[in-house]
């Protein structure tokens, strides 16, 4: 246990030593057989060129770098600008040169709105408000019908919330909503960005005009429908004129003049008498039943006619029903 102790209190005293002291003899101590390391053996002090850095020395024929070069480099670039012409556009007093389709602001032609909310309803941000009510125009005619009308009151969009996605132009089926070019509509306080119809609609005039139809295409359906002839008009009926009689259409009649003979409905026996009805002799003696007489055959159409017409044959006399002794059914 005592050599234990000592042992690590000499290898702390090994540790905690000064590098610079550890060559000068302890005369309690053995000291080490001087001598050369083994071959495979590390040192135990690392090199002291070991952690040098990798910066190389310029070579003896490099150009050296410095402030010079940059320099240099810097006013050609500066030279081959000047001789060149300026593309910075002095807004406002040079106005940018936008293509036709910019989406810019949403104008508003009033007269095509007919308050159908579907751009209201189809808008992802609800920044369109509509307002309208309901009128109702007399007829046009003498004894028509008064119609009713929606009559649009507010339509005003917040271009603090729009996003100009354009799915209010497209989904418009009158065409009331289109797209303008203009972009100068800031304001200082951005709850003055809700604009109203008036405003909306005086983007109008800077609308560019619609690119040409393919000239292969069909027309429009309303070009169609303009260029259809005006339909006649009824003439009106007096008022001493009689409804016209409703005339029911004839049966068709067979091509030799004679209409065809429907067969004669046997009658049906009772429930009763079904079961007490004697069964048929299957006896030879038995007369087959008869045939039914053969169609008459129509007179000739000028007999016909010079023919007078027979008098109506007298009613048949009711006949009394077989009784159960003749075995009648």
């Amino acid at each position: 246990m005592t050599e234990q102790t000592n042992a690590e209190q000499t290898g702390t005293e090994a540790v905690d030593a000064d590098p610079a002291d550890r060559g000068t003899a302890d005369p309690g101590l053995p000291q080490p057989e001087s001598g050369p390391e083994p071959t495979g053996r590390q040192p135990s002090v690392p090199e002291a060129g070991k952690h040098r850095s990798h910066r190389t020395e310029p070579s003896a024929g490099s150009k050296p770098s410095g402030i010079l070069p940059g320099l240099v480099k810097g006013l050609a670039a500066t030279a081959r600008t000047l001789t060149r012409h300026a593309h910075t556009a002095e807004y406002p007093d040079v106005m940018p040169k936008l293509p036709p389709r910019t989406r810019g602001v949403i104008a508003l032609t009033e007269e095509n709105c007919t308050s159908c909310m579907l751009c209201a309803r189809e808008c992802p941000d609800w920044c369109i408000y509509i307002d309208s009510h309901k009128e109702e125009i007399p007829a046009t005619t003498e004894g028509g019908r008064a119609r009713q009308r929606n009559v649009l009151d507010r339509f005003a969009i917040d271009f603090s919330l729009c996003m100009y996605c354009g799915i209010c132009v497209e989904v418009c089926p009158f065409d009331a909503l289109w797209w303008s070019p203009e972009f100068e509509y800031a304001e200082l306080d951005i709850r003055e960005l809700v604009h109203e119809k008036d405003r909306l609609g005086a983007w109008m005039a800077t609308v560019p005009p619609p690119a040409a139809l393919d000239p292969a295409s069909a027309d429009p359906a309303e070009l169609v429908a303009a260029s259809k002839p005006p339909r006649p008009a009824r003439p009106a009926a007096g008022e001493g004129d009689p409804a016209p009689a409703r005339v029911r259409p004839a049966r068709p009649v067979p091509a030799d003049g004679a209409a065809a003979a429907r067969p004669r409905r046997e009658p049906r026996p009772a429930p009763g008498a079904a079961a007490s009805a004697p069964a048929p002799d299957p006896s030879p003696t038995a007369s087959p039943p008869a045939e039914p007489p053969p169609p008459a055959e129509p007179p000739p159409p000028a007999a016909a006619e010079a023919a007078p017409p027979a008098p109506p044959a007298p009613p048949a006399p009711p006949t009394a029903a077989p009784s159960d002794e003749d075995g009648g059914a």
